[in-house]
């Protein structure tokens, strides 16, 4: 199951002392998330039986860990960033070993879950969305200029994130150099060019509703303090009412940051932290309740 050296009832017994259950209570419903990897355990066996339908599974960690044990220790990785030196020693292998199962396993869960990660096309083109972008953080790079974003004077890559009315999350778009203005990146995402055949007759297209970063997309944001002039009264109540609503959005950016590898920094190189990113946005739209 998942290696030729390691039997079923092998991987079996290695899954019991990760998760601390026994076999039999695996296939009950699961109350407690578990600290680490922060999805219940029986979510974890699902989401190790999905990878394992898909038949893509990789030689890396095979024999020393057995996938029970790869995808919990890729899960920990992204909610918590700990050095990888510190789960070689939990997991008992090699830092080279815990490193080649997080290249390995982290597009396997990418591909397990993106089904579940909303596209501009899922969205309901009547919705009015709330609009924020924020950068997640990596380190620098001397080969990769554009990843420095001087509004935020560190490098990373861009995302935009679009919630409900509601509060409910919605859509996050590809991640983008760290360079890109919010509004660039925003029309690049096509979430503004909404069909007028998707909008019942008669119905103009919604406003979405943003920061100054957005203005002159045609969205809802807060007025712009004259040069050398106070704010008028009105814009100053203008501002107050669109901010209300706005924080929503905020809320969501610091909900996607708890994963930890999307907040302290990302230190694997450059190239693979656009599928992380994927990775923990499917962890986010499949298992957030």
């Amino acid at each position: 199951f998942v290696g030729n050296s390691v039997s079923l009832s092998e991987a079996t017994a290695r899954s019991e002392r990760i998760f601390g259950v026994q076999s039999n209570s695996i296939r009950k419903p699961a109350v407690v998330t578990n600290s680490s990897t922060r999805l219940p355990r029986c979510e974890v066996v699902g989401l190790c039986e999905a990878i394992y339908a898909s038949g893509r599974l990789p030689a890396f960690g095979a024999r020393a860990l057995g996938l029970f044990l790869c995808v919990p220790l890729t899960l920990i990785l992204a909610a918590t960033q700990p050095v990888q030196e510190l789960l070689a020693e939990l997991y008992c292998v090699s830092q080279a070993t815990v490193s080649r199962v997080i290249g390995a396993y982290t597009p396997l869960i990418a591909h397990a879950l993106s089904d579940q990660v909303p596209v501009v096309e899922d969205l309901d083109p009547t919705a009015q969305p709330i609009i924020d972008g924020t950068l997640l953080q990596c380190w620098s790079c001397k080969g990769h200029p554009e990843l420095y974003s001087g509004k935020h004077r560190t490098t990373g890559l861009n995302v935009q994130v679009a919630r409900t009315l509601s509060g409910t999350p919605s859509w996050v778009c590809d991640p983008q150099d760290g360079c890109t203005h919010d509004a660039q990146a925003l029309r690049r995402s096509g979430l503004s060019d909404v069909p007028t055949t998707d909008l019942p007759d008669g119905t103009p297209p919604p406003k979405h509703i943003g920061d100054k970063g957005y203005i002159g997309l045609g969205m809802i944001t807060p007025k712009k303090k004259p040069p050398h002039l106070s704010l008028h009264p009105d814009d100053r109540t203008c501002n107050r009412a669109v901010n209300q609503i706005r924080y929503k959005t905020e809320r969501a950016i610091a909900n996607i940051k708890t994963w930890r590898v999307l907040h302290t920094g990302y230190r694997r190189p450059p190239e693979t932290f656009p599928e992380t990113i994927t990775t923990v946005l499917g962890l986010i739209f499949t298992y957030t309740p």
